[in-house]
């Protein structure tokens, strides 16, 4: 049990009744409870290439992901893959690089969502702007296993938000919240964007940097942005 009594652990609980194949196996690992704190709370940063931003017509591409276990990033188990889909790859490639052909090498869908839900078994997700990870996880899991991905999701970008909106009235500037500008206030290294598991290396720094600089030995109670 998640030990929230929220609407995510209602949520997650009639998905998991209704799950099978890969997805039935993700559910039936539990979860740490709410009262765990940072320092030995297992995550999993997780990172997509998409097509666009809308699960329902747009395509996922590319999907990279990093252990983080308490203070550390654990490599060890990090996947990168890219993900074979019927959709070209259109404008989108300005964003990320990737090419038709470069995606037409890649895994079947179904691969990359076993590999991701066995990695993130027993683990929080932590990503940047979650949204787009769960939404398009959530949607290959609803096709694929014939229920929703349900999670508590830790979201570096919206720590940024509520760190930037402190104590002022206007919202911080959208480019403020970007990844990389949020790094950059940690003083963090520069990567090339938009590769997915340099991404979720990336995401990962920054939520140890956001953690160390709170007081105290925060919980996944407070942490979580779902």
């Amino acid at each position: 049990m998640l030990g929230f009594g929220d609407a995510t652990a209602r949520r997650r609980e009639k998905a998991r009744r209704k799950a099978r194949g890969a997805l039935g196996d993700y559910y039936a690992t539990p979860l740490p409870d709410a009262a765990t704190p940072a320092s030995e709370l297992p995550c999993l940063s997780v990172d997509f290439e998409t097509t666009g931003l809308d699960p329902a017509r747009d395509t996922l591409l590319s999907v990279g992901f990093v252990r983080v276990d308490g203070p550390t990033l654990t490599f060890a188990g990090a996947g990168s893959m890219l993900v074979r889909g019927a959709a070209e790859v259109g404008q989108s490639a300005v964003v990320h690089g990737l090419t038709d052909d470069m995606v037409a090498q890649g895994v079947p869908l179904e691969e990359a969502a076993e590999a991701l839900l066995s990695a993130l078994a027993g683990r929080v997700l932590i990503a940047h702007y979650a949204d787009i990870e769960v939404g398009f996880l959530s949607r290959a899991c609803e096709q694929l296993y014939g229920a929703p991905f349900v999670t508590p999701v830790i979201d570096t970008m919206r720590i940024m938000f509520t760190k930037l909106s402190m104590g002022f009235d206007a919202e911080p500037p959208r480019d403020a919240l970007r990844l990389w500008n949020a790094r950059a206030r940690y003083h963090l290294p520069v990567y090339t964007a938009h590769e997915a598991l340099t991404d979720a290396i990336a995401g990962a720094e920054l939520y140890l940097a956001q953690v160390a600089e709170m007081t105290g030995d925060p919980t996944l109670r407070s942490l979580r942005t779902d």
